[in-house]
């Protein structure tokens, strides 16, 4: 032992200053190396940024990472908390940075893990929310993503209102094409269909709201995402009467361009319809009259049979209002499709509410593009779908609507008919016959189209 040290004390006495200062570099420079490669080895992934979307009835929160995420969550109570692990990974995002906007996330911090390379993460949530975790593979201009998707416990159904007379509002939805962190198609010049769609729908929505009978619900109001199935469950929840989904196209080629409507493809009817009727005791109420029959039957045919009639009627009238918008819309810009396309997508699967997607223009065409960004185009894009909306239903009112109470009907007056028959037939007075059509005598023509108003 006493040999060993005197030996070493030798060796350590012949090595001058620089030489040991060269060595001890030398280790440092290995030991550096050895720590990179152990982390890269222990954390392959990284947590580069997060973003929030609030929404009404929901907020999501989508980390963006290097790699697909190796990852386990839980809650925890008093205080609310959500509690998420990714395994190998490291933090370079900007926790607090991204929840300014959001009052259900009240914090973002990070935590110690009892497992190596793990990066835990810490939501302070204002209260007790359901709770959806997901990974989203890389899309566009996404990389591999995280995401949780909060949403209230206790949201309400969208309010409608009865009228003076009694009389409910026709509910019209209206989707704004993607949003969030789904921008859609995104033009050459930087445009986000997003954005477009949301203006659009706007512009609509105010058209809608001014007339007296028309109800206008914003399934998307923000910059912010909501799920295929979601934007159909909220419309069904505003007893909606009609869903209109705005969108501007997009293809490879910057030559296509025009205006589009599609409707429900009969096959996803037809798989919509099937899961749909399954269920018939919990949407029976969406039938009309039919729905305490559906809901009482121990008949499935019979069932399915009354279920049908209502997809078929659902169907031809979203059909039926396709083409009014088509009439609308060849006035303000030009067409890519003159009539509406059948074509099978999720925000058009319902059974029960007539549906239609439009396509406002190619946002991949420049000169669409720029039209689709400019405010007044919007406008007219707006005002050709109200105007159909608008029309449609001054035709074909649901019964117990104001629409339906205030109809102007009209009678084309026929051999031997007389101004007090048509009065009589309709039940109205001769007076108000001849207030409504501007008549000074009780002389009518045959053929004249006269107008008849609701009775007092």
């Amino acid at each position: 032992m006493v040999s060993t040290a005197l030996e070493f004390k030798k060796i350590y006495e012949g090595i001058d200053s620089m030489h040991l200062s060269s060595i001890v570099k030398k280790l440092t420079a290995v030991f550096m190396l050895w720590l990179v490669y152990a982390t890269a080895v222990n954390a392959n992934n990284s947590i580069e940024s997060v973003r929030i979307w609030p929404a009404p009835e929901n907020t999501r929160i989508v980390f963006d990472l290097s790699n697909k995420p190796d990852f386990k969550y839980f809650s925890l109570k008093s205080p609310q908390r959500l509690v998420i692990d990714f395994k190998n990974s490291t933090n370079n995002a900007e926790l607090m940075s991204a929840i300014k906007a959001d009052s259900r996330v009240q914090k973002i911090r990070t935590s110690s893990s009892k497992e190596k390379g793990t990066t835990r993460l810490v939501l302070e949530l204002a209260e007790d929310y359901r709770v959806s975790v997901f990974p989203l593979a890389p899309a566009g201009q996404y990389s591999d993503r995280l995401v949780i998707d909060l949403y209230d416990k206790n949201s309400q159904p969208i309010a409608t209102h009865d009228n003076s007379k009694g009389k409910r509002d026709i509910v019209i939805a209206i989707v704004a094409g993607h949003g969030g962190e789904d921008p859609g198609s995104i033009g050459a010049s930087g445009t986000y269909e997003k954005h477009v769609t949301l203006k659009i729908a706007q512009k609509l929505a105010h058209l809608i709201n001014k007339k007296q009978g028309l109800k206008a619900v914003m399934i998307r109001s923000g910059d912010y995402y909501v799920d295929h199935n979601r934007k159909t469950e909220l419309a069904r929840k505003s007893k909606a009467d009609l869903l209109i989904s705005i969108h501007a196209d997009a293809f490879t080629s910057s030559k296509p361009n025009g205006a589009s409507v599609l409707v429900q493809a009969t096959r996803r009817a037809d798989s919509e319809f099937a899961r749909w009727i399954q269920n018939r005791e919990k949407n029976s109420e969406l039938l009309g009259g039919a729905g305490e029959t559906i809901r009482s039957t121990k008949d499935n045919n019979l069932a399915i049979a009354l279920g049908d009639m209502k997809k078929e009627y659902t169907m031809a009238s979203s059909y039926d209002f396709a083409e009014h918008v088509v009439k609308q819309l060849k006035k303000v810009t030009k067409l890519h499709k003159h009539k509406p396309e059948r074509l099978s997508l999720a925000v058009l699967k319902s059974s029960d509410i007539p549906s239609v997607l439009i396509e406002t223009g190619f946002i991949s065409n420049h000169q669409e593009e720029r039209r689709l960004n400019n405010s007044s185009h919007q406008q007219k894009l707006a005002n050709a779908i109200y105007i159909a909306v608008d029309d449609y239903f001054s035709r074909n009112p649901p019964d117990s609507t104001l629409m339906a109470a205030t109809r102007v009907r009209e009678h084309k007056v026929s051999r031997g008919e007389s101004l007090s028959v048509v009065a009589q037939r309709y039940k109205v007075s001769i007076r108000q016959l001849k207030s409504a059509n501007n008549l000074k005598s009780n002389v009518v023509r045959i053929g004249q189209t006269l107008k008849i108003p609701q009775a007092d």
